[in-house]
């Protein structure tokens, strides 16, 4: 990568890499408040990604969330904690319904204005653990459903946000914002959707943890919908210990979502994060899963004997087979995201101007040089021909996807080879911006576990050029406890984790 020097920002580096556990500890013993805490924030924002490199990676702030911190410090001095987060503030994506002055559009100019009518379930529960929600992140607009040539991080409403590590590369999507945030300290945490790799994916190629749980452990309800066969929030953060700590306060059940209410109870008192848990572990790499690029195999094979210096057993190769269910997949997303859109609309947005995914297109093309100034809708528009869920062809659809992930999948490798994780690099590295052309992906490990609704995460794994990489561990639904205990011990030994740069130019001129 080419050298540039790293900028600085004054008075902004008070929160730098700093964990949520451990500004919970100081607001525990006195030595910060939420109210400081929050303003420290907000100071930083307006430093990196107001001004500064301008990340662009925050949507819309609170304006309520100072009076919300000097409401958590009053409580506090009261003996009155809500919960394990009381006082950290929280960034999250603007997909997710907030009952508050804050607008929820999904990054598009066709909600603009448009405040949702209550908060989505998991705002409640961040809510109701004493978080303070300091604002909403930009995103791949309507979470990267709208385009084949998208770019990620774009979207109408909040322009292009930047990787911190280097301002001319992609920050992945569709959760762009809440990566390159967290990345760049603007929070200690951050809230991100997945339906497929937008987790895991801006967690790895910013240098983040990032966990995408079992479809069931955290509530949709509130969250603007692609697909409910594979749509979760989960928590994207600096740390395994700060990912365990936010997904246990939005992961439970929730009358609204269905399918939470099925889902085996979460630990009450969860043990906590063991540093040997590598020790004796059964993991299998998923080679096929391995880009072309060499220099990131080899951070990977470099990975692969870290695990194994902790104790793993790794077997090699466990032949998982790569997705031959893409076009099945497709079909999935688009009818459920043409009848989960209208759903959301009428119980969040129903004062908004467009009802349906037919009104979007309508107002994509009469604001095509807002809207669409690099790239079409032609998703959308292949989504709003397609007949209901009811359909033959959406329901062979959905069962190839069922078999293709699980049954001849995942299911079948974790079971075969007895394993407690399927290992993989979580994707390539970031790529140079291009609106023209679109993204340029070097390859992804998300697709099985995201087709098949399993949990996932992503570690931070080293860096290749400057840029950073993550490991992917994945497993069993609602093994997310062991999961994270897998990467806090990877985490603890390999340290991988450092700040970004902020370089202008990732290539020399």
């Amino acid at each position: 990568m080419a050298a540039s020097a790293s900028r600085r920002f004054a008075g902004s580096k008070l929160l730098e890499e700093i964990d949520a556990t451990d500004l919970m500890q100081a607001m525990t013993d006195g030595r910060m408040t939420s109210t400081r805490l929050v303003q420290q924030c907000l100071a930083r924002i307006k430093a990196v990604d107001r001004r500064g490199p301008r990340l662009n990676s925050i949507i819309e702030l609170n304006p309520e969330a100072i009076d919300l911190a000097r409401l958590r410090d009053a409580e506090r001095r009261a003996g009155s904690i809500r919960g394990p987060l009381h006082g950290l503030p929280v960034l999250i994506k603007d997909n997710i319904s907030t009952g508050d002055t804050m607008c929820t559009t999904g990054g598009s100019l066709a909600l603009a204005g448009v405040r949702a009518t209550r908060d989505a379930h998991l705002v409640k529960r961040l809510r109701d653990a004493g978080a303070v929600i300091l604002g909403k992140t930009n995103l791949s607009e309507w979470a990267n459903i709208r385009s084949t040539r998208s770019t990620s991080g774009w979207s109408g409403r909040g322009g292009l946000t930047r990787n911190p590590y280097a301002l001319d590369r992609s920050t992945s999507g569709s959760s762009s914002g809440t990566g390159a945030a967290i990345a760049a300290s603007l929070a200690p945490l951050g809230v991100g959707t997945e339906t497929d790799g937008s987790i895991v994916s801006p967690s790895s190629l910013n240098g983040l943890v990032g966990l995408k749980p079992t479809i069931g452990r955290v509530s949709r309800d509130g969250v603007i919908p692609i697909s409910h066969s594979q749509d979760t929030a989960g928590p994207m953060t600096r740390s395994v210990a700060d990912a365990a700590l936010l997904y246990l306060a939005i992961a439970g059940s929730d009358a609204a979502d269905e399918v939470t209410t099925t889902a085996p109870p979460i630990e009450a008192a969860p043990p906590a994060l063991a540093s040997d848990a590598l020790r004796g572990a059964r993991l299998g790499i998923a080679r096929a899963y391995l880009s072309g690029f060499d220099e990131l195999n080899a951070n990977f094979e470099r990975a692969v004997g870290d695990l194994r210096a902790q104790g793993a057993e790794v077997i090699d190769d466990i032949e998982l087979p790569r997705p031959t269910y893409g076009a099945a997949e497709r079909s999935v997303l688009l009818h459920e995201f043409k009848h989960g859109l209208a759903l959301w609309l009428r119980t969040f947005a129903p004062h908004a101007p467009v009802q349906s995914l037919a009104d979007v297109i309508a107002f994509n093309q009469a604001h095509a040089s807002q809207e669409m100034p690099w790239f079409g809708q032609e998703l959308f528009e292949a989504a709003q021909a397609l007949s209901g869920l009811d359909s033959p062809e959406y329901l062979q659809a959905r069962a190839a996807c069922i078999k293709g992930a699980r049954e001849d999948g995942l299911d079948l490798v974790i079971e075969r080879h007895r394993l407690d994780a399927v290992i993989a690099p979580t994707s390539g590295v970031a790529w140079l911006i291009d609106p023209v052309a679109g993204d340029h992906f070097g390859g992804s490990f998300a697709g099985p576990a995201a087709v098949a609704g399993y949990p996932h995460l992503t570690v931070p794994a080293g860096f290749v050029r400057g840029l950073p990489t993550g490991l992917s561990f994945v497993g069993k639904p609602f093994s997310e406890w062991r999961l994270l205990n897998l990467g806090y011990a990877y985490e603890q030994a390999t340290r991988h984790r450092r700040a970004p740069g902020y370089l202008a130019r990732s290539v020399p001129v």
